[in-house]
């Protein structure tokens, strides 16, 4: 089960976490370049991983959880050396700390309705925050230093990446809420003592 290709592409996320850190950390042109592809391949993996298991009937619960693991363990780990560095331009650490949050209430959420066999699925707003935040990302890594790079100096990269990580924080806000409604929904309707919780 382990070394099922899908679950292969997951762990690699995992295993790309510190070299992105470090590569964020050297702040070189050639070594934020290098983060950034880095970033942009485990975001594809995370692509392929769900699609490939899906189509070769390899979907696993190891694979489920190890999944949603990889995914925050790449985002948050890139947000907070970022914010560590102070390389969150034009205001980005606020937008940061709402997506990180976020992960943390939709995974208490998720853990506590997977006790009552309650799946929260993901929306296609959810989705549409999740394209726009990796990109984000994957923009703010790369920074104006690899536009200079690679000649297109003229290419605001840091402020398109500000952008687009402000879009993201105001999906991940209503996807938040959304997410927060439907979980207490099923709280209520599983304990009748829990109405308070949504008062």
């Amino acid at each position: 089960m382990l070394t099922d290709l899908p679950n292969l592409l997951t762990l690699s996320r995992i295993v790309v976490v510190p070299i992105v850190v470090g590569l964020v950390v050297l702040h070189t042109p050639q070594t934020d370049c290098a983060a950034c592809v880095l970033f942009i391949l485990a975001g594809i993996t995370d692509y392929l991983d769900g699609k490939l298991a899906r189509a070769w009937n390899q979907n696993s619960d190891l694979g489920r959880m190890l999944d949603p693991i990889a995914d925050k363990l790449l985002v948050g780990a890139s947000l907070m050396v970022m914010a560590g560095l102070g390389r969150l331009p034009y205001g980005c650490l606020y937008p940061a700390i709402i997506i990180l949050s976020r992960e943390i209430l939709v995974s208490g959420l998720r853990e506590y309705l997977a006790a009552t066999r309650v799946g929260l699925p993901v929306t296609k707003l959810a989705k549409w925050k999740t394209g726009f935040q990796m990109t984000a990302i994957g923009f703010l890594l790369a920074g104006d230093s690899t536009a200079v790079l690679l000649h297109i100096g003229w290419l605001p990269v840091d402020a398109l990446g500000a952008v687009m990580m402000w879009i993201a924080a105001a999906l991940t806000l209503i996807t938040g809420w959304d997410y927060l409604s439907t979980g207490l929904r099923h709280v209520n309707a599983t304990d009748p003592g829990a109405t308070k919780l949504s008062s």
